[in-house]
């Protein structure tokens, strides 16, 4: 038996799957590891070592305890958490913790490049420039640590420098490319434009490959490390979108991925790279060659729910809490929640709205308040999927991921607010599994990204909109929309208030 494994780097672990040519995975190991501790609000850090530690564990457990013998080990590539910068020195070692997609120190470096490029900017990247992104984190070390910047090397993305220390070679690929917002997204060329723009030196933009492209063989330092062969090929991977879209099976135009993480995501294939959502919907380089995707993400999707089972519902199971939702109605009886607790990204690129519950009754029960979370949470997706309206999109199937997959209850409010078909996958293993595909492609066993995932992936359960609740819901979401207009000045006064503090 040989196996590929498709290493899933997350901000919190790595899950690392040893996947059949059959698509079957055979073993699977993860590790946590710590964000650094915070030094001011904001901050999210992360030491680079513990990514290597990490992976290495669950490698050196799947040949120890799972029986996978490092022979039989053909292939790795990766999926990984996008945006994070970290810095390397003339002897390639780190020169500072890597800062993360979720860190916002960043604010005044986005208005910078907003100020300098404005609607050039969105024409070259395909984005609007935002703290989550990786050239506004660039651009902070300039700024503030000037000595540390003054040593750089080269930069990487998580997974790139996870790679690098097993292979000793340095690339990134283009979909984790395009997330840095220095990329032509359309060109597939670092902009020397937006380079010069900030007087960055060129030389510390690392090569680039497709995701499917071979990017070494286990290093000699690393074979002893981990106990894998160094005849083991690596292939760059991939984005952590791009790859659970691959692990989605959304190789269609006519299918979007709901994903219901802590954020939210809902992505599209694009096969023209043209189209042009103005930065309204980010726009990024694909996994699969030559393709791009767009997508939308709600801040804090699965973290409102978490946020509210956690501060009213502590004690119970987290699969009975959200089953509790069905005692109550469509609409839940006149309640609705908007779920910026952490500001907002799509459509309303703004970190300071707040998240609200509109019209509290006597009446509500707490299965209200969960119900008007979850219903919320499909409200925030719609606002995505009215976008694409705007542009023509067409598209009838939702590929629904995360936690929103997990429940039969949240399927259908899903389909019914969406008017869309809503399916699940019979064994959900996201981007790792997207991972998978990308070496199995990379060493040849399938011919194409498509093809491999035809025999790794198997979809599940299908719900069809409800007639008479789509109704509802349309009726519903039209009230919806009014919220944010109606609540931001607010919510902009209540931070401000909080921060003076």
């Amino acid at each position: 038996m040989t196996v590929v494994l498709g290493v899933d780097l997350g901000t919190s672990a790595v899950k690392v799957s040893a996947v059949n040519k059959a698509g079957k995975i055979v073993a699977q190991e993860s590790f946590d590891y710590p964000l650094v501790p915070q030094l001011k609000p904001g901050y999210a850090e992360q030491n680079p070592e513990d990514w290597v530690i990490a992976t290495t564990v669950s490698i050196v457990r799947l040949i120890l305890n799972d029986g996978i013998n490092a022979s039989q080990i053909e292939g790795i590539s990766f999926s990984g958490q996008m945006h994070g910068l970290v810095l390397l020195d003339e002897n390639y070692k780190v020169l500072r913790p890597a800062i993360l997609w979720n860190d916002t120190r960043t604010s005044d470096q986005v208005l910078e490049i907003n100020r300098k490029l404005g609607s050039k900017f969105v024409e070259i990247t395909g984005n609007k420039a935002l703290e989550g992104f990786t050239l506004p984190k660039i651009l902070w070390v300039k700024e503030n640590e000037p000595e540390i910047f003054s040593k750089v090397k080269v930069f990487l993305l998580p997974k790139d420098y996870l790679r690098f220390r097993m292979t000793d070679k340095i690339f990134t690929d283009f979909s984790d490319a395009a997330g840095t917002v220095a990329l032509n997204v359309r060109k597939k060329i670092w902009s020397k434009e937006i380079i010069d723009a900030f007087g960055l030196p060129q030389s510390i933009f690392p090569p680039l490959l497709e995701s499917i492209a071979f990017a070494g063989n286990i290093s000699n330092s690393y074979s002893e490390f981990s106990g894998l062969s160094k005849q083991t090929k690596v292939f760059a991977g991939a984005a952590d979108n791009a790859a659970g879209a691959i692990g989605a099976g959304i190789l269609k135009t006519n299918m979007v991925m709901s994903s219901i993480g802590t954020s939210g995501v809902v992505l599209k294939i694009e096969q023209d790279k043209n189209i042009n959502y103005h930065g309204k919907i980010h726009f990024f380089n694909h996994g699969i060659p030559n393709r791009f995707y767009s997508m939308g993400v709600t801040l804090a999707a699965g973290y409102s729910l978490s946020w509210l089972k956690n501060t009213f519902g502590k004690a119970d199971n987290f699969d009975d809490f959200v089953k509790s939702a069905s005692n109550s109605t469509v609409g839940a009886k006149g309640l609705m929640f908007t779920p910026y607790i952490v500001g907002e990204r799509t459509p309303y690129a703004d970190g300071d709205i707040r998240g609200s519950f509109v019209g509290i009754d006597g009446i509500h029960q707490r299965s209200d308040f969960v119900r008007a979370v979850l219903e919320g949470i499909v409200f925030s997706f719609k606002d995505i999927f009215v976008l694409y309206d705007q542009i023509g999109a067409n598209f009838d199937t939702v590929v629904s991921i995360g936690g929103g997959a997990k429940s039969p209850l949240w399927m259908q409010i899903q389909a019914d607010i969406f008017n869309k078909k809503v399916i699940s996958l019979k064994n959900e293993q996201g981007p790792g599994i997207g991972a998978a595909i990308i070496a199995a492609t990379g060493l040849g066993w399938f011919d194409s990204v498509e093809e491999a995932a035809k025999q790794f992936i198997s979809f599940g359960k299908e719900y069809q909109p409800n007639p008479k609740n789509v109704v509802r819901y349309e009726s519903l979401y039209k009230i919806y929309k009014q919220i944010y207009p109606a609540t931001a000045k607010i919510s902009h006064e209540l931070i401000d208030y909080r921060r003076s503090f």
